[in-house]
């Protein structure tokens, strides 16, 4: 090292040969190599994301502070995206992967962004579902990773995706914030990996602040992206530029995409500096914070005073929506779900239980009655229940609503505990309501598709209000009527799509990713409510390659993979038909599931989705508008809202 120094400063000027002797004592001494170490790994802001073009949501907000504030900013990927979609070429799988990491690369230097690890799980497939997210990764491998990361780089402000399970998210986007905001926890705790400071050097650390991406509970941070930084650009226009290298992903039109110009907004989760209610500075107060390891937490200030009357109220909402609830009590972090409604799905025209937990957390006891509102057209009962809890008791309640059969809007109902004295406490709650259809069997000999038979019976209509994703300008656009039934071996679906301009782009090499051109989406689940589709039968139909043949593949369920090699005795046709085409499915019982038959209960749905490019190259992701039987955004991956059927 000594040498390094004396050789290269024979080519310095005369006037900075002064500056010799202290490189020489630094490196003779070890104090310089020990301060370089510590700046290199020192930095101000670490982002947590699930795949590569997860920071699309905060890019604006990286470039403002990398470009506009040298702020040095490092970030982790859960995994490499390798399970996504590919718009540039037929790279799948680990191909991808690579594919991605140098997208990535190109974007993240545009953006400012030093430094970034990738966590080596598995992008498997689409999901909403956080927990079957976390049965596929490696937990602990994640979080000692992410601590480690944490004790060697020491970020002030840690950035990530919300775990809040809303319907539309991406069930690894959830994981990767609930994994970041664990690891934040423990990288403080000398109890957690103790082996990081026994065997590798490290110290634990605070993160001074941690964010979510978006708007949750009181405490929220809306940073702009109005400045100019370089070139003339501000961050927002930097961030489009950047994001375009997402080609792949679809993103070679980020770079004019008018939403990166507005604000930021981030709900602060933790923090060691006093909570407040608006700030324009995620750095703001933290140049008053000593430079300790480990300064102490600040407290969430109460937002409402505790009731008066003691009583809680909470009406049970789907699994993933109660684990949630009880993990951000876990982590100390309530403030971020106060706000949180519990949303549940219900059948429309039926009658549907709904439960209701009551707890009495008063020094005395209450006595009144629970009374429910629902929407107009709604029926409910009981509407009225008596309540006499003492101290600490806790009731259950079950209700019973229906919904119209012709209406498929979301209705919120509510609960108010009225007390003896007349006080009043109350809660809410989101139904979703899902369209259920009798299934006819199937007449021996009429199993073709242009049997009379699919004239006879009703079928299900999918039109331009159904919308899952994007836009569809008229039913000739995009719509579809679908058929339905059965016997004793298969499920047949017959599916008339409405489309003016039929896209065939892609290969027969490339029978994947249904949801980049002209296709269908038939998907069916046994169980009829699952959390999540990888106990589910769903087939992604593209109804003519480019070679003009029907082919399919099974995504994110049971058996996933090209349907020839996963569902072989599924059969398919297609043809063409007067504005649009025509797609018919004979689908084996066995295939779905055991034991089905004259009575099961299946959840249901059909999914059109439309592209109108008709020079689209080959394999070029199309897509502009899903529509389906029963929607909402993220349906595909999301079996508890699929439509009901029943097998006559």
């Amino acid at each position: 090292m000594v040498c390094y120094f004396i050789t290269n400063s024979l080519r310095w000027p005369c006037s900075y040969w002064f500056l010799l002797p202290l490189c020489v004592f630094f490196t003779m001494t070890g104090k310089g190599a020990q301060l370089q170490g510590e700046v290199l790994l020192k930095v101000d802001i670490l982002g947590v994301f699930a795949h590569p073009d997860d920071e699309t949501g905060m890019a604006p907000t990286l470039a403002h502070y990398a470009l506009g504030e040298n702020k040095n900013i490092l970030h982790a990927y859960c995994t490499r995206g390798e399970g996504g979609g590919n718009m540039v070429g037929i790279q799948y799988g680990a191909s991808l992967g690579l594919l991605r990491e140098l997208e990535l690369r190109d974007c993240l230097t545009q953006l400012g962004v030093r430094h970034w690890y990738f966590l080596e799980q598995l992008d498997f497939a689409y999901t909403e579902s956080i927990w079957a997210t976390l049965a596929r990764w490696d937990k602990q491998d994640i979080l000692e990773k992410l601590v480690r990361i944490i004790r060697n780089h020491r970020p002030e402000v840690m950035l990530t995706m919300s775990p809040e399970p809303r319907p539309g998210q991406h069930g690894h986007h959830h994981a990767a914030g609930a994994l970041a905001t664990e690891a934040a926890r423990l990288a403080a705790e000398p109890d957690a990996f103790p082996a990081h400071m026994r065997r590798e050097g490290l110290r634990t650390w605070q993160v001074r602040k941690l964010y979510y991406l978006g708007a949750m509970g009181d405490y929220q941070a809306h940073i702009s992206s109005s400045d100019v930084l370089q070139g003339g650009l501000n961050a927002g226009q930097i961030a489009g530029e950047a994001l375009s290298h997402h080609r792949s992903q679809g993103f070679g039109r980020m770079r004019r995409t008018p939403w990166l110009q507005r604000p930021r907004t981030f709900s602060l989760v933790r923090s060691v500096v006093p909570f407040e209610g608006h700030e324009t500075d995620l750095f703001r107060g933290l140049d008053q914070i000593p430079d300790a390891p480990n300064p102490p937490l600040a407290s969430v200030p109460k937002v409402q005073p505790q009731s008066e009357l003691g009583l809680k109220l909470h009406f049970v909402a789907r699994p993933a929506m109660e684990r949630y609830q009880r993990w951000v009590m876990e982590q100390g972090i309530e403030h971020v779900s106060r706000t949180f409604e519990a949303d549940l799905p219900v059948v429309a025209g039926e009658w549907n239980d709904v439960s209701l937990e009551m707890k009495n957390g008063a020094k005395s006891a209450r006595r009144g009655h629970l009374h429910l509102t629902v929407p107009a057209g709604w029926d409910a009962e009981p509407q009225d229940v008596a309540f006499d809890l003492n101290s600490h008791d806790e009731l259950a309640v079950a209700v019973r609503v229906r919904p119209p059969a012709d209406r498929l809007k979301d209705g919120a109902i509510t609960m108010l505990a009225v007390t003896e004295i007349g006080s009043v406490t109350r809660v809410s709650a989101n139904l979703h309501p899902l369209p259920s259809h009798r299934v006819a069997r199937m007449p021996a000999g009429d199993r073709a598709w242009d049997s009379p038979f699919w004239n006879r019976i009703r079928s299900l209509s999918i039109l331009p209000q159904h919308r899952v994703q994007g836009h569809s300008e008229s039913p000739d656009d995009s719509s579809a009527s679908v058929r339905i039934a059965y016997d004793q071996t298969f499920l047949y679906v017959r599916v008339e799509v409405r489309d003016d301009r039929v896209v065939s782009n892609i290969g027969p090499n490339d029978i994947r990713g249904h949801w980049r051109s002209d296709a269908l989406e038939v998907c069916i689940d046994p169980r009829a409510g699952s959390e999540d589709s990888f106990s589910t039968y769903k087939l992604g139909i593209f109804p003519f390659d480019s070679t003009g043949s029907v082919r399919a593949a099974r995504d994110a369920d049971a058996h996933p993979g090209p349907v020839e090699e996963t569902a072989p005795a599924t059969k398919l046709f297609s043809m063409r038909v007067k504005g649009g085409y025509l797609v018919y499915v004979e689908i084996p019982l066995i295939e779905i599931g055991e034991g089905l038959g004259l009575g099961s209960r299946l959840g249901f749905n059909v999914i059109i989705y439309d592209g109108d490019k008709v020079e689209a190259l080959l394999g070029e992701n199309i897509n502009e508008s899903r529509l389906a039987w029963a929607p909402r955004a993220g349906v595909q991956g999301r079996p508890e809202d699929w439509g009901r059927i029943d097998l006559e």
